[in-house]
């Protein structure tokens, strides 16, 4: 029997807690039907998160996961545009018209793109530099200041999977306007991974520091907040660091999700729980880092 976990019309960061909880219900033993038909948006932190969900169903047995294409012809030529269903197609049996690949929109800063070796990481680095740095000036109206450290936050961020997860992961980097909650344009990084996690990975240097406290959400403070890393070397660990302190000084909002465990950077332009536990499980580490524009650009 074919068990059915539908994607929220609006899949993103909010939403995607009701994707883990309906994909966390299944129980292995059989096919697994992903159906986004209903979908009509998703950020690039839930197209990362569908190919994260479509690694982590084949891992658990029950035979090739499937796939819906959006029936909103625009949705599914947007996800098109961005590369996914060349991502999902080696994970997922799709169902559905899928749109040719058209050349990538100008909002496509980086379409979703593996990242699995030291190699991904410099390749992505580089084709972004460019048009990320006409963006963040442009449109964003960020000085030059912002696109190095921009730069540096995409490249930590995307070599936390290759030394920690484990296993591939995904990145992709969009630009668009944020009108429910923001009002601004904005530029959204995602990255994930269906790996061990942040818990598994610091779980032999400080659990028992930890005691009964030790959670994800406590791993995820541990790496954000004191940089602790799995790694000895001194030094080391300050990568997720370094993001965490660009993301203050340009006002952005940065997440980060494993297993069972969420932690934000939250600005004053948004709402947010700094530190949950108890969310649905779901596996590996997704990382959000959402850059916004000045109020000068919206004038």
């Amino acid at each position: 029997m074919t068990a059915v976990v539908e994607v929220p019309a609006s899949f993103d960061d909010r939403s995607f807690e009701a994707f883990a909880a309906a994909l966390a219900a299944q129980d292995g033993t059989g096919r697994v039907l992903v159906d986004a038909h209903a979908t009509e948006w998703a950020s690039p932190f839930g197209l990362v998160g569908l190919l994260c969900a479509g690694r982590a169903l084949a891992q658990r047995g029950g035979g090739k996961p499937l796939l819906t294409v959006p029936a909103d012809a625009d949705v599914a030529r947007y996800w098109a545009h961005t590369g996914f269903f060349e991502q999902a197609e080696p994970l997922f049996e799709i169902h559905g018209a899928v749109p040719k690949r058209q050349p990538a929109e100008t909002t496509v800063l980086l379409e979703v793109t593996p990242v699995a070796v030291a190699g991904d990481v410099h390749r992505v680095v580089d084709r972004i530099q460019t048009r990320s740095a006409a963006i963040l000036d442009a449109e964003l109206g960020l000085d030059a200041k912002a696109t190095i450290g921009f730069g540096m936050a995409l490249s930590e961020a995307c070599q936390n999977i290759v030394e920690h997860a484990g296993t591939g992961g995904w990145v992709a980097v969009h630009a668009y306007t944020w009108r429910r909650r923001l009002g601004r344009r904005v530029v959204v990084i995602a990255v994930g991974d269906a790996g061990v996690g942040f818990r598994h990975t610091l779980e032999a240097t400080q659990a028992r520091r930890y005691g009964d406290r030790w959670s994800d959400a406590t791993a995820l403070e541990a790496a954000l907040i004191h940089g602790i890393s799995k790694y000895r070397d001194p030094g080391r660990g300050q990568g997720l660091r370094g993001i965490r302190m660009w993301a203050e000084r340009w006002k952005a909002k940065l997440s980060i999700r494993s297993g069972t465990g969420r932690i934000v950077r939250v600005p004053d332009w948004d709402e947010d729980v700094p530190l949950a536990d108890g969310l649905p499980p779901f596996p590996g580490a997704q990382l959000q880092l959402v850059v916004p524009g000045t109020v000068r650009e919206e004038r």
